[in-house]
Protein backbone atom coordinates (compact mmCIF):
# COMPACT_ATOMS: atom_id res chain seq x y z
CA UNK A 1 0.00 0.00 0.00
CA UNK A 2 2.56 2.10 1.23
CA UNK A 3 4.71 1.73 -2.44
CA UNK A 4 1.58 2.31 -3.95
CA UNK A 5 1.08 5.34 -2.46
CA UNK A 6 4.62 6.26 -3.15
CA UNK A 7 4.50 5.83 -6.86
CA UNK A 8 0.89 7.58 -7.37
CA UNK A 9 2.58 10.50 -5.73
CA UNK A 10 5.88 10.32 -7.32
CA UNK A 11 3.81 10.18 -10.92
CA UNK A 12 1.84 12.88 -10.20
CA UNK A 13 5.23 14.86 -9.47
CA UNK A 14 5.78 13.75 -12.51
CA UNK A 15 2.85 15.05 -14.18
CA UNK A 16 3.13 18.28 -12.22
CA UNK A 17 6.94 19.06 -13.55
CA UNK A 18 5.96 18.51 -16.63
CA UNK A 19 3.20 21.22 -17.16
CA UNK A 20 4.80 23.52 -15.60
CA UNK A 21 7.84 23.16 -18.50
CA UNK A 22 5.24 22.99 -20.88
CA UNK A 23 4.25 26.30 -19.48
CA UNK A 24 7.64 27.56 -19.53
CA UNK A 25 8.61 26.51 -22.49
CA UNK A 26 5.55 25.31 -24.57
CA UNK A 27 3.83 28.85 -25.31
CA UNK A 28 3.98 32.56 -25.92
CA UNK A 29 3.26 35.18 -23.66
CA UNK A 30 0.26 36.89 -24.51
CA UNK A 31 0.05 40.92 -23.48
CA UNK A 32 -3.51 42.76 -23.57
CA UNK A 33 -3.35 45.43 -25.37
CA UNK A 34 -6.68 48.08 -24.88
CA UNK A 35 -6.48 50.78 -27.44
CA UNK A 36 -8.52 53.63 -27.67
CA UNK A 37 -8.16 54.48 -31.04
CA UNK A 38 -11.32 55.12 -32.98
CA UNK A 39 -10.70 57.17 -36.04
CA UNK A 40 -10.49 54.79 -39.11
CA UNK A 41 -6.70 55.58 -39.57
CA UNK A 42 -5.72 55.24 -36.30
CA UNK A 43 -7.37 51.70 -35.75
CA UNK A 44 -5.49 50.57 -39.19
CA UNK A 45 -2.51 51.51 -37.85
CA UNK A 46 -2.45 50.47 -34.26
CA UNK A 47 -3.84 47.05 -35.63
CA UNK A 48 -0.91 47.04 -38.61
CA UNK A 49 1.73 47.69 -35.95
CA UNK A 50 0.54 44.79 -33.27
CA UNK A 51 0.80 42.67 -36.45
CA UNK A 52 4.15 43.65 -37.42
CA UNK A 53 5.03 42.98 -33.38
CA UNK A 54 3.45 39.42 -33.91
CA UNK A 55 5.14 38.28 -36.77
CA UNK A 56 8.56 39.18 -35.41
CA UNK A 57 7.84 38.07 -31.53
CA UNK A 58 7.78 34.18 -31.56
CA UNK A 59 7.37 34.64 -27.51
CA UNK A 60 5.81 37.59 -26.34
CA UNK A 61 2.44 38.39 -28.76
CA UNK A 62 -0.39 41.00 -27.93
CA UNK A 63 -3.45 40.91 -28.44
CA UNK A 64 -5.61 44.12 -29.19
CA UNK A 65 -8.75 45.00 -27.65
CA UNK A 66 -10.68 47.62 -28.51
CA UNK A 67 -11.55 50.05 -25.85
CA UNK A 68 -13.66 53.75 -26.19
CA UNK A 69 -12.98 56.91 -24.44
CA UNK A 70 -16.46 57.82 -23.74
CA UNK A 71 -16.24 55.21 -21.01
CA UNK A 72 -12.35 54.41 -20.13
CA UNK A 73 -12.11 55.76 -16.68
CA UNK A 74 -14.90 53.71 -15.12
CA UNK A 75 -14.26 50.70 -17.33
CA UNK A 76 -10.57 50.79 -16.14
CA UNK A 77 -11.78 51.35 -12.36
CA UNK A 78 -13.77 48.21 -12.71
CA UNK A 79 -11.51 46.13 -14.19
CA UNK A 80 -8.35 47.07 -11.86
CA UNK A 81 -10.38 46.14 -9.03
CA UNK A 82 -11.84 43.03 -10.54
CA UNK A 83 -7.93 42.23 -11.25
CA UNK A 84 -8.69 41.55 -14.98
CA UNK A 85 -6.92 44.83 -16.26
CA UNK A 86 -5.33 44.35 -19.59
CA UNK A 87 -1.66 44.53 -19.87
CA UNK A 88 -0.83 47.53 -22.00
CA UNK A 89 -3.46 50.67 -21.28
CA UNK A 90 -3.72 53.44 -24.10
CA UNK A 91 -5.74 56.33 -21.90
CA UNK A 92 -5.02 60.50 -21.29
CA UNK A 93 -2.59 61.52 -18.69
CA UNK A 94 -5.12 63.78 -16.76
CA UNK A 95 -6.82 60.97 -16.19
CA UNK A 96 -3.59 59.19 -14.59
CA UNK A 97 -3.37 60.69 -11.18
CA UNK A 98 -6.00 58.86 -9.15
CA UNK A 99 -5.15 55.42 -10.73
CA UNK A 100 -1.22 55.95 -10.30
CA UNK A 101 -1.19 56.85 -6.50
CA UNK A 102 -4.01 54.29 -6.04
CA UNK A 103 -1.34 51.46 -6.92
CA UNK A 104 -3.08 50.24 -9.81
CA UNK A 105 -0.66 51.48 -12.73
CA UNK A 106 3.53 50.34 -13.25
CA UNK A 107 6.08 52.21 -12.21
CA UNK A 108 7.88 52.54 -15.66
CA UNK A 109 11.37 54.51 -14.50
CA UNK A 110 13.52 51.38 -14.71
CA UNK A 111 11.31 49.63 -17.37
CA UNK A 112 11.96 52.18 -20.49
CA UNK A 113 14.74 52.15 -22.83
CA UNK A 114 17.32 55.17 -22.91
CA UNK A 115 15.98 55.92 -26.11
CA UNK A 116 12.63 56.75 -25.63
CA UNK A 117 13.58 58.59 -22.42
CA UNK A 118 15.31 60.78 -24.45
CA UNK A 119 13.55 61.36 -27.48
CA UNK A 120 10.16 63.09 -25.31
CA UNK A 121 11.12 66.15 -23.90
CA UNK A 122 11.36 66.52 -20.00
CA UNK A 123 7.61 68.50 -20.29
CA UNK A 124 5.86 65.31 -21.85
CA UNK A 125 6.45 63.44 -19.20
CA UNK A 126 5.76 65.59 -16.17
CA UNK A 127 2.23 64.89 -17.53
CA UNK A 128 2.63 61.53 -16.34
CA UNK A 129 4.77 61.42 -13.53
CA UNK A 130 3.26 61.53 -10.11
CA UNK A 131 5.87 61.78 -6.61
CA UNK A 132 8.58 59.95 -8.02
CA UNK A 133 7.15 57.58 -10.54
CA UNK A 134 6.92 57.59 -14.09
CA UNK A 135 2.82 55.52 -14.96
CA UNK A 136 2.98 56.59 -18.56
CA UNK A 137 4.38 57.02 -21.52
CA UNK A 138 2.96 60.59 -23.46
CA UNK A 139 3.04 59.63 -26.90
CA UNK A 140 0.22 62.06 -29.01
CA UNK A 141 -0.69 65.84 -28.02
CA UNK A 142 -3.09 67.91 -29.72
CA UNK A 143 -3.41 71.24 -29.80
CA UNK A 144 -6.40 73.08 -29.75
CA UNK A 145 -6.57 75.32 -33.40
CA UNK A 146 -9.04 77.47 -34.81
CA UNK A 147 -10.84 76.09 -37.54
CA UNK A 148 -11.50 79.05 -40.01
CA UNK A 149 -13.82 79.33 -43.10
CA UNK A 150 -10.84 80.87 -45.48
CA UNK A 151 -13.33 82.47 -48.31
CA UNK A 152 -14.88 84.28 -45.08
CA UNK A 153 -11.73 86.09 -43.59
CA UNK A 154 -10.63 86.55 -46.94
CA UNK A 155 -13.13 89.11 -47.66
CA UNK A 156 -13.57 90.82 -44.47
CA UNK A 157 -10.10 91.79 -45.28
CA UNK A 158 -8.66 90.78 -40.91
CA UNK A 159 -5.34 90.65 -40.43
CA UNK A 160 -4.54 86.26 -40.57
CA UNK A 161 -2.93 84.85 -37.22
CA UNK A 162 -0.03 82.99 -37.59
CA UNK A 163 2.07 81.13 -35.19
CA UNK A 164 4.61 84.21 -35.47
CA UNK A 165 2.12 86.88 -35.35
CA UNK A 166 -1.42 85.58 -33.57
CA UNK A 167 -4.28 87.22 -32.17
CA UNK A 168 -4.29 88.47 -29.04
CA UNK A 169 -6.83 87.44 -26.93
CA UNK A 170 -8.28 90.84 -27.33
CA UNK A 171 -7.85 90.78 -30.95
CA UNK A 172 -9.68 88.00 -31.36
CA UNK A 173 -12.69 89.27 -29.35
CA UNK A 174 -12.84 92.21 -31.80
CA UNK A 175 -12.19 89.97 -34.92
CA UNK A 176 -15.36 87.76 -34.06
CA UNK A 177 -17.21 91.02 -33.77
CA UNK A 178 -16.33 92.71 -36.96
CA UNK A 179 -17.16 88.99 -38.70
CA UNK A 180 -20.90 88.69 -36.65
CA UNK A 181 -23.71 90.06 -37.94
CA UNK A 182 -27.32 88.83 -39.90
CA UNK A 183 -27.65 85.98 -38.60
CA UNK A 184 -23.84 85.11 -38.74
CA UNK A 185 -21.06 84.57 -35.96
CA UNK A 186 -17.45 84.79 -35.71
CA UNK A 187 -17.19 81.94 -33.92
CA UNK A 188 -19.13 79.24 -32.09
CA UNK A 189 -17.77 77.88 -29.25
CA UNK A 190 -18.69 73.80 -28.73
CA UNK A 191 -18.63 73.50 -24.95
CA UNK A 192 -19.99 70.61 -23.72
CA UNK A 193 -17.15 69.77 -21.86
CA UNK A 194 -15.94 73.63 -20.68
CA UNK A 195 -13.12 72.31 -18.29
CA UNK A 196 -10.48 71.08 -20.49
CA UNK A 197 -10.93 73.89 -23.00
CA UNK A 198 -10.81 76.38 -20.71
CA UNK A 199 -8.25 75.51 -18.48
CA UNK A 200 -5.67 74.45 -21.34
CA UNK A 201 -6.15 77.77 -23.19
CA UNK A 202 -5.57 80.03 -20.28
CA UNK A 203 -2.38 78.89 -20.03
CA UNK A 204 -1.72 81.38 -22.51
CA UNK A 205 -2.59 84.48 -20.30
CA UNK A 206 -0.66 83.14 -17.20
CA UNK A 207 -4.05 81.26 -15.70
CA UNK A 208 -2.86 77.75 -13.41
CA UNK A 209 -6.39 77.92 -11.34
CA UNK A 210 -4.63 75.05 -9.43
CA UNK A 211 -1.13 75.63 -7.03
CA UNK A 212 0.52 73.53 -4.77
CA UNK A 213 1.50 74.41 -1.27
CA UNK A 214 4.70 73.81 0.56
CA UNK A 215 2.92 71.08 1.92
CA UNK A 216 1.85 69.52 -1.00
CA UNK A 217 -1.91 70.03 -1.29
CA UNK A 218 -3.59 71.89 -4.15
CA UNK A 219 -5.61 74.42 -3.71
CA UNK A 220 -8.39 76.32 -6.30
CA UNK A 221 -7.72 80.25 -6.58
CA UNK A 222 -9.25 81.77 -9.91
CA UNK A 223 -6.79 84.45 -9.97
CA UNK A 224 -6.77 87.06 -12.91
CA UNK A 225 -4.56 85.51 -15.20
CA UNK A 226 -7.57 82.06 -15.01
CA UNK A 227 -9.99 84.86 -15.78
CA UNK A 228 -9.13 86.14 -19.36
CA UNK A 229 -10.14 83.48 -21.93
CA UNK A 230 -13.31 82.61 -19.96
CA UNK A 231 -14.56 86.47 -19.70
CA UNK A 232 -13.52 86.75 -23.43
CA UNK A 233 -15.90 83.56 -24.51
CA UNK A 234 -18.68 84.71 -21.90
CA UNK A 235 -18.46 88.57 -23.19
CA UNK A 236 -18.47 87.16 -27.05
CA UNK A 237 -22.21 85.01 -26.39
CA UNK A 238 -23.45 87.63 -23.50
CA UNK A 239 -22.26 90.90 -24.74
CA UNK A 240 -20.76 90.97 -28.45
CA UNK A 241 -23.17 88.13 -29.72
CA UNK A 242 -20.60 87.40 -31.56
CA UNK A 243 -21.17 83.37 -31.13
CA UNK A 244 -24.08 81.47 -30.21
CA UNK A 245 -24.97 80.33 -26.97
CA UNK A 246 -26.67 77.36 -28.73
CA UNK A 247 -23.57 75.74 -29.53
CA UNK A 248 -21.86 75.62 -25.70
CA UNK A 249 -23.76 72.18 -24.85
CA UNK A 250 -22.58 71.36 -27.79
CA UNK A 251 -19.55 68.98 -29.22
CA UNK A 252 -17.23 69.79 -31.66
CA UNK A 253 -18.39 67.41 -34.29
CA UNK A 254 -22.08 69.21 -33.83
CA UNK A 255 -20.74 72.49 -35.05
CA UNK A 256 -19.54 71.25 -38.43
CA UNK A 257 -22.76 71.60 -40.40
CA UNK A 258 -23.47 75.35 -39.19
CA UNK A 259 -19.55 75.80 -40.16
CA UNK A 260 -19.82 74.13 -43.58
CA UNK A 261 -23.30 76.26 -43.60
CA UNK A 262 -21.67 79.81 -43.58
CA UNK A 263 -22.91 80.34 -39.92
CA UNK A 264 -19.81 80.40 -38.42
CA UNK A 265 -16.66 81.62 -39.81
CA UNK A 266 -14.37 80.13 -37.13
CA UNK A 267 -14.41 77.03 -34.89
CA UNK A 268 -12.20 76.35 -32.00
CA UNK A 269 -11.37 72.59 -32.11
CA UNK A 270 -8.49 70.32 -31.51
CA UNK A 271 -6.03 69.56 -34.19
CA UNK A 272 -7.37 66.06 -34.76
CA UNK A 273 -10.62 67.48 -36.04
CA UNK A 274 -9.16 68.12 -39.00
CA UNK A 275 -9.86 64.61 -40.67
CA UNK A 276 -13.34 64.94 -39.99
CA UNK A 277 -13.32 67.59 -42.04
CA UNK A 278 -11.61 66.56 -44.68
CA UNK A 279 -14.17 63.98 -45.00
CA UNK A 280 -17.00 65.92 -44.27
CA UNK A 281 -17.08 69.42 -45.80
CA UNK A 282 -18.65 69.76 -49.18
CA UNK A 283 -16.77 70.10 -52.58
CA UNK A 284 -15.20 73.53 -52.76
CA UNK A 285 -15.27 74.83 -48.80
CA UNK A 286 -11.83 76.56 -48.20
CA UNK A 287 -10.75 76.39 -44.49
CA UNK A 288 -7.56 76.74 -42.49
CA UNK A 289 -5.57 76.42 -39.20
CA UNK A 290 -5.27 79.16 -37.67
CA UNK A 291 -3.47 79.08 -34.09
CA UNK A 292 -5.30 79.57 -30.34
CA UNK A 293 -5.34 82.96 -29.82
CA UNK A 294 -1.62 84.07 -27.34
CA UNK A 295 -2.07 85.66 -23.91
CA UNK A 296 0.55 87.39 -21.65
CA UNK A 297 2.45 84.04 -22.19
CA UNK A 298 2.23 83.46 -26.12
CA UNK A 299 1.25 80.69 -27.41
CA UNK A 300 1.65 78.42 -24.34
CA UNK A 301 -1.39 76.05 -23.90
CA UNK A 302 -1.93 72.84 -21.83
CA UNK A 303 -2.54 69.61 -22.63
CA UNK A 304 -2.98 66.09 -22.00
CA UNK A 305 -1.27 63.96 -24.47
CA UNK A 306 -2.60 60.34 -24.98
CA UNK A 307 -0.66 57.66 -22.85
CA UNK A 308 0.27 54.06 -22.50
CA UNK A 309 0.60 52.53 -19.55
CA UNK A 310 1.16 49.31 -17.44
CA UNK A 311 -0.83 47.68 -14.97
CA UNK A 312 0.26 46.87 -11.69
CA UNK A 313 -0.89 43.62 -11.49
CA UNK A 314 0.55 42.63 -14.98
CA UNK A 315 3.05 39.74 -14.80
CA UNK A 316 5.31 40.73 -17.83
CA UNK A 317 5.51 44.33 -16.91
CA UNK A 318 9.00 43.95 -19.18
CA UNK A 319 7.42 42.42 -22.26
CA UNK A 320 4.81 45.31 -21.93
CA UNK A 321 7.55 47.95 -21.51
CA UNK A 322 9.12 46.41 -24.71
CA UNK A 323 6.29 46.71 -26.77
CA UNK A 324 5.68 49.84 -25.99
CA UNK A 325 9.50 50.73 -26.81
CA UNK A 326 8.47 49.58 -30.47
CA UNK A 327 5.34 51.40 -30.90
CA UNK A 328 6.82 54.29 -30.27
CA UNK A 329 10.15 54.14 -32.39
CA UNK A 330 9.93 57.35 -34.11
CA UNK A 331 8.83 56.05 -37.29
CA UNK A 332 5.95 54.22 -35.78
CA UNK A 333 5.24 57.36 -33.93
CA UNK A 334 4.75 59.05 -36.80
CA UNK A 335 2.14 56.58 -38.08
CA UNK A 336 0.15 56.43 -35.05
CA UNK A 337 0.27 60.45 -35.41
CA UNK A 338 -0.99 60.80 -38.82
CA UNK A 339 -3.73 58.01 -38.40
CA UNK A 340 -4.75 60.14 -35.45
CA UNK A 341 -4.08 63.25 -37.13
CA UNK A 342 -2.51 64.27 -33.66
CA UNK A 343 1.28 65.53 -32.90
CA UNK A 344 4.02 62.90 -31.73
CA UNK A 345 5.71 63.96 -28.59
CA UNK A 346 9.32 62.47 -29.85
CA UNK A 347 11.62 65.12 -31.23
CA UNK A 348 12.75 62.75 -34.13
CA UNK A 349 9.21 62.24 -35.04
CA UNK A 350 8.07 65.47 -35.14
CA UNK A 351 10.90 66.51 -37.72
CA UNK A 352 9.47 63.86 -40.15
CA UNK A 353 8.69 66.03 -43.27
CA UNK A 354 4.89 64.58 -43.56
CA UNK A 355 4.20 66.86 -40.32
CA UNK A 356 5.24 69.78 -41.96
CA UNK A 357 3.46 70.30 -44.79
CA UNK A 358 0.88 73.20 -45.76
CA UNK A 359 -1.79 71.01 -46.48
CA UNK A 360 -4.09 70.24 -43.81
CA UNK A 361 -2.52 72.74 -41.72
CA UNK A 362 0.03 70.45 -40.40
CA UNK A 363 2.83 73.02 -40.47
CA UNK A 364 0.48 75.27 -38.11
CA UNK A 365 0.05 72.38 -35.71
CA UNK A 366 3.97 71.32 -35.36
CA UNK A 367 4.72 74.70 -35.09
CA UNK A 368 2.91 75.12 -32.17
CA UNK A 369 4.20 71.98 -30.45
CA UNK A 370 7.37 73.71 -28.98
CA UNK A 371 4.18 76.00 -26.80
CA UNK A 372 2.64 72.87 -25.33
CA UNK A 373 2.91 72.06 -21.38
CA UNK A 374 1.20 70.05 -19.14
CA UNK A 375 -2.50 70.73 -18.08
CA UNK A 376 -3.33 72.67 -15.03
CA UNK A 377 -4.58 69.38 -13.71
CA UNK A 378 -2.29 66.86 -14.37
CA UNK A 379 -1.32 65.99 -11.05
CA UNK A 380 -4.42 66.82 -9.20
CA UNK A 381 -6.14 64.02 -7.04
CA UNK A 382 -9.92 64.02 -6.97
CA UNK A 383 -10.10 66.62 -10.66
CA UNK A 384 -12.35 64.10 -12.20
CA UNK A 385 -15.30 64.89 -9.50
CA UNK A 386 -13.92 68.24 -9.17
CA UNK A 387 -14.49 68.61 -13.13
CA UNK A 388 -17.60 66.46 -13.06
CA UNK A 389 -19.82 68.21 -9.87
CA UNK A 390 -18.48 71.74 -9.69
CA UNK A 391 -16.26 72.93 -12.77
CA UNK A 392 -18.28 71.66 -15.85
CA UNK A 393 -22.26 73.07 -14.44
CA UNK A 394 -20.37 76.58 -12.90
CA UNK A 395 -18.61 77.14 -16.32
CA UNK A 396 -21.73 76.26 -18.08
CA UNK A 397 -23.91 78.57 -16.57
CA UNK A 398 -21.21 81.37 -16.63
CA UNK A 399 -20.84 80.91 -20.16
CA UNK A 400 -24.50 80.96 -21.01
CA UNK A 401 -25.00 84.24 -18.81
CA UNK A 402 -26.80 82.32 -15.86
CA UNK A 403 -24.44 83.57 -13.39
CA UNK A 404 -21.73 86.26 -13.02
CA UNK A 405 -17.80 86.23 -12.76
CA UNK A 406 -18.15 86.74 -9.01
CA UNK A 407 -20.61 83.80 -8.50
CA UNK A 408 -18.19 81.62 -10.61
CA UNK A 409 -15.38 82.37 -8.71
CA UNK A 410 -16.87 81.32 -5.49
CA UNK A 411 -18.27 77.89 -6.80
CA UNK A 412 -14.98 76.80 -8.45
CA UNK A 413 -12.85 78.30 -5.40
CA UNK A 414 -15.12 77.24 -1.90
CA UNK A 415 -16.89 74.28 -3.76
CA UNK A 416 -13.83 73.14 -5.55
CA UNK A 417 -11.32 73.38 -2.82
CA UNK A 418 -13.88 71.13 -0.38
CA UNK A 419 -13.86 68.13 -3.14
CA UNK A 420 -9.72 68.47 -3.06
CA UNK A 421 -9.53 68.35 0.32
CA UNK A 422 -11.23 65.03 0.59
CA UNK A 423 -8.13 63.03 -1.53
CA UNK A 424 -6.04 65.39 0.38
CA UNK A 425 -6.66 64.13 3.85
Amino acid sequence: MRTRIGTAVLVLLLLLAGCTSAARTGGPITLRFQSLAWQDESVAANKELVKEWNATHRDVKVEYVQGSWDSVHDQLLTSFEGGEAPDIIHDASDDLADFAYGGYLADLTGLLSDRLKSDIPQRSWRTATFGHGIYGVPFLQEPRVLIADKTWLAKAGVRISTPEHPWTWAEFRQITERLSGDGKYGVAWPLREPVSATLNLSLSAGGQLFHRGADGKVTVRFGSADQVVPRTIHDQVNADHSAPGSTLGSGGSDTLPGFFGGKYAMVPLGFSYRQQIVQQAPKGFDWEVLPAPAGADGLAQGVSPQTLSVAADSPHKKEAAEFIDFLLRPENMVRLALGDWMLPTGTQALRDPALHTAKYGWATGTALAGHLSPAPAQTVRGYPEWKDKVATPALQEYYSGAIGLGALRRRLEKDGNLVLARYQR
